[in-house]
């Protein structure tokens, strides 16, 4: 009940995802918090990677566009 509540804490859940994945904590908890730290990591990389597609097509979008 803890872990969720600390969880819901801007900033703070991402220090203690690193605590309970790299510490001394149960094995489960370890395993979850490290799966999740992946997750996070994948869902980075995804919204990075439309970010640079939705900019480079806007770039070519307005590229085309010309006002004589």
């Amino acid at each position: 009940m803890i872990t969720l509540l600390i969880m819901m804490i801007p900033c703070v859940n991402i220090v203690m995802m690193f605590v309970w994945a790299f510490g001394n904590s149960k094995k489960s908890k370890s395993n979850y918090f490290k799966a999740s730290l992946v997750w996070a990591l994948i869902s980075i990389v995804i919204m990075i990677l439309f970010m640079v597609i939705g900019g480079a097509t806007f770039a070519g979008i307005m590229n085309q566009v010309s006002y004589y």
